[in-house]
């Protein structure tokens, strides 16, 4: 049956949470969900990773395709990090780019790296004397047009800065439009959310809407889409959630602010877990049952964080009745705390229904 539940379910299925990923269906899985991010408030230089899709340790097989150059860094959603194959790095740029605007000191660093080849920060900064305050933003903005590649490949400091082109020689920036390119990457969401709206599409994303709208409604127009509700589903999914029932997932997990299910709502989310006092933010949302339906608060620091409350959208039996539980998923990411019972719980009042 074609409803919410069926596309919870289904989407938890899609996401390898209701079961775990092999090697090469997490890769697929990684290609569809780029850029990859790290998870947020990460360590220096830790790989990005997909956390709870995998019976095995994804943050040491995506340091090791790091280390390969199979998975490579660029500056793409918002002029964010993010880390995509490095045969998908023509798609990605070509799908965020921004045009050069040029300054002094990026044309600057721009002709040094042309003439003398590549280099890491301190070598520029003994070379022009500038400081690492005004070399850092300026190759970030070199990054964000896809002149210069940062390279990398380990967790270590002092990396490598290339010309583009000579670490992708065969990278067309010109191949494909933007709307060309979220033609691309628009069905591989869908296949692994199932239902999309704009605005889930445009902050996963971290596009112009106008640009993720006019991409949606030409997909549709050719029935690579079909509408329901305020979104779009891919057409075979539409013949599948008709067909059959899903058996959901049960479950609580805690997911850190990078998630790839966080990102799609934290446009509304961030809203709706405000933290009462300063200083109090989301540390982790809580899924339960396939749904975000709640946030631990805290703050966050080098160390153990501090864990001011922990919200839940339930009814209040419901959250009584699961507090254990809700308590072991928050263990999990944060640790067991000596001060446990003098953490609060809040009962979100007015209970919503959540849509995916």
């Amino acid at each position: 049956m074609l409803n919410w539940e069926n596309i919870i379910a289904l989407r938890m299925q899609r996401q390898c949470l209701k079961h775990h990923a092999d090697q090469t269906e997490y890769e697929q899985l990684y290609r569809d969900l780029s850029p990859g991010l790290n998870v947020h408030w990460h360590g220096f230089g830790q790989p990005p990773c997909l956390v709870y899709r995998t019976d095995f340790d994804d943050v040491a097989l995506n340091g090791k395709r790091q280390l390969k150059r199979e998975l490579v860094k660029g500056r793409f959603q918002n002029g964010n990090i993010g880390f995509v194959e490095a045969r998908m790095m023509e798609l990605f740029a070509c799908l965020y780019q921004k045009p050069y605007r040029p300054a002094p000191y990026s044309d600057l660093l721009l002709h040094l790296i042309e003439r003398e080849g590549p280099m890491n920060i301190e070598v520029m900064k003994e070379m022009t004397g500038l400081l690492v305050k005004q070399i850092t933003p300026a190759l970030h903005r070199l990054q964000e047009s896809f002149l210069v590649f940062e390279d990398q490949n380990d967790g270590e400091w002092d990396r490598g800065w290339y010309l583009f082109e000579e670490m992708f020689p065969e990278a067309d920036l010109n191949r494909y439009t933007r709307q060309q390119a979220l033609e691309c990457v628009l069905p591989r969401l869908f296949y692994r959310f199932v239902y999309l709206n704009t605005e889930n599409a445009r902050h996963f994303l971290g596009l112009p809407k106008k640009d993720v709208k006019a991409a949606l409604e030409k997909l549709a127009q050719e029935e690579k889409l079909v509408s329901w509700q305020n979104g779009w589903l891919l057409p075979e999914d539409k013949e599948i959630l008709q067909g059959a029932d899903f058996e959901p997932m049960k479950g609580i997990l805690a997911l850190h602010r990078n998630d790839p299910l966080v990102r799609i709502d934290e446009w509304h989310l961030k809203e709706e877990y405000k933290g009462k006092e300063k200083g109090s933010e989301v540390m982790q949302y809580l899924l339960i049952d396939g749904q975000i339906r709640g946030a631990v608060m805290g703050h966050f620091r080098y160390g153990p964080y501090d864990l001011h409350e922990i919200r839940v959208d339930l009814p209040e039996a419901q959250m009584q009745l699961r507090r254990e539980e809700i308590w072991e998923a928050v263990r999990e990411v944060n640790g067991k705390r000596e001060n446990e019972g003098e953490i609060p719980f809040a009962h979100c009042a007015e209970n919503k229904e959540k849509l995916p």
